[in-house]
């Protein structure tokens, strides 16, 4: 926050920051998605299953998905090694299994960055959907050797309050705006069906000057017509596009 402090220096103030999100952010968006009867997919990393335990079982019993995101968010697969990635897989996965009763079936990267062998991994690892990728409109089938496979769900960064916020230093007006006319050109102008994320860090926008946003967000798309809008996690939209290859499969 503000000019960069020297090298080798902790910021206490960026830490604190970053804090708000497990004590404070995640609640206030969990209250926000309970009143508007939607289920969330909350990206959790290792660090955070070990320092706050009792969140991530919040999460889980509130009918959200628990999306691991990697032990922690210096802990990029694309600096890893192949074993590397394996343990931090493993290592992740266990963390929140141990809380939820259930390995977790979908994950994100840091950054969204995996690795060229990274979703392979995952798909070896029981992994049913990967959010690293951002090459489609659309979850897709990844199939690798051996008979592995993995649905992709892209990432979209068109309404995310990091980056919009943080790095650009948007007003939150500004993302509900930038959702608005994505959301007006996808029901208005698009012919085919496409996915939009909105994505909210606990830490940005979990505090009251951008929650509103979010809240405003799930208004409208809960306002919207059910032929036109469809609202789930990624989890869910990954098992119906595997449902539906099984079920073109078993047609005549």
């Amino acid at each position: 926050m503000g000019n960069p402090l020297r090298p080798g220096v902790f910021d206490a103030n960026a830490a604190s920051w970053a804090l708000y999100g497990p004590v404070k952010g995640i609640w206030r968006g969990l209250e926000i998605a309970a009143r508007h009867g939607v289920r969330l997919s909350v990206m959790t990393n290792g660090v955070l299953a070990e320092k706050w335990p009792e969140t991530v079982r919040a999460i889980h019993r509130a009918g959200h998905e628990v999306v691991a995101h990697s032990y922690g968010m210096d802990v990029i697969p694309a600096y890893l090694d192949e074993a590397q990635q394996r343990e931090n897989i493993r290592r992740t996965t266990g963390l929140i299994a141990d809380l939820t009763g259930e390995a977790p079936r979908g994950w994100i990267s840091p950054r969204g960055t995996g690795s060229a062998i990274h979703a392979r991994l995952l798909a070896e690892a029981g992994y049913l959907h990967h959010g690293d990728c951002n090459d489609d409109d659309l979850p897709h089938l990844e199939r690798f050797g051996g008979g592995a496979e993995i649905v992709g769900v892209p990432l979209t960064m068109d309404v995310n309050d990091l980056p919009s916020a943080v790095r650009y230093g948007n007003t939150a007006r500004a993302m509900l705006e930038a959702f608005e006319d994505a959301f007006a050109a996808l029901i208005g102008r698009e012919t085919r069906p496409a996915m939009l994320d909105v994505t909210i860090h606990a830490h940005v926008y979990g505090r009251p000057a951008g929650a509103w946003v979010f809240d405003e967000i799930m208004r409208r798309v809960r306002a919207a017509a059910p032929e036109e809008v469809w609202t789930g996690t990624r989890l869910e939209a990954a098992r119906h596009l595997l449902a539906q290859r099984e079920a073109l499969q078993a047609s005549p």
